[in-house]
């Protein structure tokens, strides 16, 4: 029996896919928080908080698309034509988050407001259009003799459009925790305020997407409803059930650390229920990881400089971590 080389590389994109979810989106999410807080000296500990940071998470979305490229070139073909406008506007707005991020500590007091404008404003954009890629990609895409066969505004639904909303409201609790994670006092104590009812908000969307998706998708109905399915799925909303009443629980007793984790929690358990809806086609609704995939010598290539390169960016994302570990207060800057 030979290594079956598409679910491995199938398994570093996810993980790849699910690394970056996790670390941009709680910086996205101190960008879409912005507004909330209204005092300049809360927003430079806002953003000193993910400030040595926040450039490495890039690298997993990087991996993410170059493995796409490599492993699964008609997916990265297929995928890329589809939802060429979406991708562009996340990267506008990765692009003017990343810069508001450099000049905002470096602006004058009457100009700085035009940076901060510049970071809500870009990680509100990448983050809506990162949940509407999602929502497209889980409507699937037509596809004729290996090509995209449809047009370039088939993106644009209602179902997408409320998939960015949602996404937008699981990176705010996710910024959220991370802020309650990492800082102290009257800051601390607004995120505790704002954490309670993000987890409800959440809990609503993640209900509508929930019944909204079998609804409009058979195949997907039939994957969750039919038995023994069933039986084995059911953990994972009763999961989403419990993580969220802990959750609300440890908000309630101004918990430090496991608001946080927790909402990590909430993401895994998320990213499992689309994988269950999708799995294993990487073009929905029809096309798998074996269709799509490279011929094997140029996987095997592959892999090998891979497996090399992931411990080194696990190493120093873990380090970069350490090293700034612990609360950020009012006396810590930017350099």
């Amino acid at each position: 029996m030979g290594i079956d080389l598409p679910l491995i590389w199938a398994v570093i994109i996810i993980f790849g896919i699910m690394m970056y979810v996790v670390m941009d989106g709680f910086d996205l999410g101190i960008g879409i928080l912005f507004p909330f807080i209204k005092g300049k000296t809360d927003r430079d500990v806002m953003m000193n908080t993910v400030a040595p940071v926040w450039d490495g998470n890039e690298t997993w979305l990087v991996l993410g698309g170059a493995a796409l490229f490599g492993a699964f070139p008609l997916a990265y073909s297929v995928v890329l034509s589809a939802l060429y406008l979406p991708l562009i506007f996340m990267l506008m707005g990765l692009i003017f988050r990343g810069v508001a991020f450099e000049f905002r500590f470096k602006a004058k007091d009457h100009k700085r407001h035009l940076w901060d404008k510049a970071f809500i404003g870009g990680s509100i954009a990448a983050t809506f259009f990162q949940g509407v890629a999602l929502g497209a990609f889980i409507d699937g895409f037509p596809v004729e003799n290996r090509q995209f066969a449809g047009g370039s505004l088939d993106w644009l639904t209602p179902f997408t459009m409320f998939c960015g909303a949602a996404l937008v409201v699981a990176y705010a609790l996710l910024g959220c925790t991370w802020l309650i994670m990492k800082t102290e006092g009257k800051l601390q104590e607004q995120m505790h305020d704002l954490a309670r009812p993000l987890a409800f908000v959440l809990l609503a969307v993640i209900g509508i997407v929930s019944i909204w998706t079998p609804l409009a998708h058979t195949d997907i109905a039939a994957r969750w409803f039919s038995l023994p399915n069933l039986f084995w799925f059911l953990p994972v909303p009763i999961l989403v059930l419990v993580t969220l009443y802990g959750l609300i629980r440890a908000v309630a007793r101004n918990a430090n650390y496991t608001p946080f984790l927790l909402t990590l929690v909430l993401i895994f358990l998320g990213y499992s229920g689309l994988g269950i809806s999708l799995w294993p086609n990487i073009v929905p609704p029809s096309i798998s990881i074996w269709d799509a995939a490279a011929p094997p010598q140029s996987q095997g290539f592959m892999l090998v400089g891979t497996l090399f390169i992931i411990p080194f960016i696990l190493g120093y994302t873990f380090w970069s971590y350490y090293v700034f570990r612990g609360k950020v207060t009012h006396e810590d800057g930017y350099h």
